[in-house]
C-alpha cells in the first residue's frame, strides 16, 4: 500500500468520543433530535467502556457529556417573551 492509499490516522477512543460529540454539537444548531441521539450514543459508549478507559478518557467523556447535556437543556428551555 502506498502512502496515498493509507488512512489519515488511527482512530482511538478519544477520537471516537470527540467525533460523537462533534455530531451532537452540530445537531444542537440544526437538528435537536440528532443531537439527542448522539448524546445518547455518547452515554452508551461511556457505560460500555467503563473500566476500560484511561483517566484522561474518563475526564474527556465526563466533560463532553456535561457540556452537551447543559447545552441541550438550554436549547430546549422555553423562552420567556414578555
Amino acid at each position: 500500500m502506498t502512502s496515498e492509499n493509507q488512512l489519515p490516522g488511527k482512530i482511538d477512543l478519544t477520537t471516537f468520543f470527540l467525533s460523537i460529540a462533534q455530531a451532537a454539537y452540530m445537531g444542537l444548531d440544526s437538528n435537536i433530535e440528532l443531537a439527542r441521539q448522539n448524546i445518547d450514543l455518547l452515554e452508551l459508549m461511556q457505560s460500555k467502556t467503563k473500566g476500560n478507559r484511561s483517566p484522561d478518557e474518563d475526564r474527556l467523556v465526563d466533560q463532553l457529556l456535561f457540556e452537551l447535556r447543559l447545552r441541550f437543556v438550554e436549547k430546549n428551555r422555553p423562552t420567556n417573551k414578555t
